[in-house]
């Protein structure tokens, strides 16, 4: 009964947490295009951003990817979304976050026209560039996928909006300034003629293609390639602009505890090197050997009873190997194995003359 209540509680806080409060600032963001003046939005934004994004990560730290394309991963495991071999084209994007709390906390006045047209146009670099993401993820979609989706969609309203308003702010600026003072000047005459959102507009557009230009030399400065946020995209496997084609994947069906070792945090299930069952590459943990050489001593001394045991294990093992479907459930067995893999072992020291031995040569890798 206890423990019933408590998946309940558990549901409901995760319930709030994935889907109460993004769905709540999602209408919240929504409510605030259609208020001439937006209500809470310099406090709400950061909360949306920041938290939505620190939501994120650890999602992913849960629903963790494999690794990058050329790695061989299991196959309920997929590789990473998007090339990590590429820090400059992410410094970039990081840049768009920075614009978008700039124009959002900076008065359009306070700040000087090309660095204004320049912190636009990193936040519509940055919108494009979550456009195809979303785009990227669409083949292999799931929860956290979902979650992205939402977060990315408030990030789309929000810019929008701060761009729409920032602009709109900037050319009332222009015409009051164009009303005030006369100055003999090519460029105050040049921002003087942006009276207007079109003509604002286009400048912005000159400045896009500007910023566009340095973040190229830059991408070939720092050796990354002239395209390389389109490789950020297709230097990967398993989603849509992939270009790159995966090893064959590693096999672990058929016993759980190779799942464990494959699939749960290495810090935790500490991987120890590759090994070969029945033809087929797994990953091993000192819990699989040993359990491995438990086997093989109650194989040798007692046949009977080893041949029920492995049809228990035969019978329950598989089941519950299609339950570990993410690094942390992975975990979460790893641990409640802990007391069956000191009782092993216990026993390996009391019947076998060489137990370390034994334990060694389990699953030999011959690949």
């Amino acid at each position: 009964m206890m423990h019933d209540v408590m998946s309940i509680i558990y549901a409901v806080i995760f319930f709030i947490l994935l889907l109460a409060v993004p769905g709540f600032l999602t209408l919240w963001n929504l409510a605030n295009c259609f208020f001439k003046k937006p209500k809470g939005e310099k406090i709400l934004a950061p909360v949306g951003v920041i938290g939505g994004g620190i939501m994120y990560c650890l999602m992913q730290s849960i629903f963790d990817y494999g690794g990058d394309w050329y790695e061989p991963i299991y196959s309920f495991q997929t590789h990473y979304s998007l090339s990590p071999r590429y820090p400059v084209v992410y410094f970039a994007l990081f840049l768009g976050i920075v614009a978008l709390f700039v124009l959002l906390y900076v008065k359009a006045e306070n700040m000087p026209p090309l660095v204004s047209a320049m912190c636009i146009s990193l936040l519509v670099l940055f919108n494009i560039y979550q456009l195809f993401y979303m785009i990227q993820l669409v083949d292999r979609l799931n929860i956290q996928h979902m979650f992205l989706y939402l977060y990315q969609i408030n990030l789309l309203i929000l810019s929008g909006r701060i761009i729409r308003d920032h602009m709109k702010r900037t050319v009332e600026m222009f015409r009051k300034d164009e009303k005030k003072i006369k100055v003999n000047s090519f460029f105050y005459k040049l921002f003087g003629k942006m009276d207007t959102l079109s003509k604002y507009s286009a400048f912005v557009f000159v400045v896009f293609f500007f910023v566009v230009a340095i973040l190229e030399i830059i991408f070939v400065l720092t050796g990354q390639g002239i395209d390389a946020p389109v490789k950020t995209f297709t230097d990967t496997a398993d989603w849509t602009f992939s270009q790159q084609t995966p090893p064959p994947p590693l096999e672990y069906d058929g016993h759980y505890l190779c799942t464990v070792a494959a699939g749960g945090h290495k810090k935790i299930v500490k991987p120890l090197r590759y090994g070969t069952r029945i033809d087929h590459t797994i990953i091993v943990n000192r819990q699989l050997c040993i359990a491995n050489a438990f086997e093989d001593v109650i194989k040798e001394r007692t046949p009977r009873f080893h041949r029920f045991i492995r049809g228990v294990y035969d019978r329950y093992g598989y089941p519950v190997s299609n339950l570990i479907t993410s690094p942390w459930k992975a975990d979460i067995v790893y641990i409640m194995m802990k007391p069956l893999e000191w009782i092993f072992l216990l026993v390996l020291y009391l019947v076998d003359t060489r137990p370390e031995k034994r334990i060694a040569r389990q699953y030999i890798y011959r690949g």
